[in-house]
């Protein structure tokens, strides 16, 4: 094996441990910093703010190795990736997944190369694998989107309620963060923070819209928004949107119900050659063998490994069906 890989992996596995046993080690000293650091990161959190503003009323936290850091904060792309750390609810930071990532590929292509497969076959292995923690940032924060999304009618209610009983906006803000769990509560809290700490009402509501990826969201943001400065029964309206939204909510249920044959088709697909490659190198080890040792096998497995990926997306987009 070649030893500047090998000075590579141990490289890596030297910043994931290190990164590892900073968070470990501050965990034990203060076990409520993670859910202190959390509401602060929620507080300051805004995608619009200018840099300059942004150096001044914040630095966020890429890693915890101050050297990265410094390097990541130069990296465009790092703001979309924190970003999505943020709506996924992760524990680590931007610098652990990027870390983890480069660790996972090089793992992945050493290991195929070592047993012999080729580089053809080892890159897209490569890549897949040095992928899989964002794809499973993607999952988790579409998994918390959703759930906010069956939260808000009964929330947006709730407020609507409040309204109607006398009490301010804002009580109706506060009971809605008390009564639900995240992630509505925390996200409503914050924004309660905001108005409290000065600032107006419309901008803590558009910095709560950008932190969620919820377009149900941004009706009850712009619905209050405007009321505010045309007037209007703002509870007749709050309960108007809630209502449009457990309704669209329930047709979705049920578009997600009938495309449900379309997404285990689609997994079918995905699996089909795999099982079929097992059952043959199971069967007649040699007639499988050459696909693996010759040059031309190696490519062949590995554009077919990568047209499976664009397709998995292909299949995907299909069955996806926005409501």
């Amino acid at each position: 094996m070649n030893i500047y890989l090998v000075a590579i992996i141990i490289f890596a596995v030297s910043i994931v441990v290190i990164e590892m046993l900073f968070f470990a080690v501050r965990t034990i000293k203060n076990p409520d910093r993670a859910r202190i650091r959390r509401k602060l990161h929620r507080l300051s959190y805004n995608s619009v703010v200018s840099e300059a503003e942004r150096d001044i009323t914040r630095k966020t936290v890429y890693s915890e190795i101050k050297a990265l850091n410094e390097v990541l904060r130069r990296i465009s792309l790092m703001d979309r990736v924190h970003r999505l750390l943020y709506q996924a609810n992760a524990k680590y930071s931007p610098g652990f997944f990027l870390i983890l990532s480069l660790l996972l590929g090089l793992c992945a292509f050493i290991l195929i190369s070592y047993t012999g497969h080729g580089v053809y076959l080892a890159l897209p292995a490569a890549a897949a694998a040095a992928a899989s923690p964002f794809l499973y940032l993607r999952r988790r924060k579409k998994k918390r989107m959703e759930k906010f999304l069956s939260q808000l009618p009964e929330a947006l209610d709730l407020v609507a309620r409040s309204l109607k009983a006398g009490h301010a906006f804002s009580t109706g803000m506060h009971l809605a963060a008390d009564e639900f769990d995240d992630p509505l509560g925390p996200e409503f809290e914050v924004a309660l923070d905001e108005i409290n700490f000065g600032v107006p009402v419309a901008d803590a509501l558009r910095k709560l819209s950008q932190r969620v990826d919820c377009q149900d969201l941004n009706f009850f943001v712009v619905a209050v928004i405007l009321q505010r400065e045309t007037g209007g029964n703002l509870a007749q309206i709050i309960e108007s949107i809630a209502t449009l939204i457990r309704e669209r909510f329930k047709f979705y249920g049920k578009v997600k119900t009938l495309a449900a044959e379309g997404v285990f088709s689609m997994w079918i697909l995905l699996a089909l050659p795999f099982g079929v490659a097992a059952a043959l190198r199971f069967i007649n080890p040699e007639y499988m063998s050459l696909l693996f040792e010759e040059t031309a096998g190696q490519i062949m497995v590995g554009a077919v490994l990568v047209m499976m990926i664009i397709g998995y997306f292909i299949m995907r987009n299909m069955v996806q069906i926005k409501v």
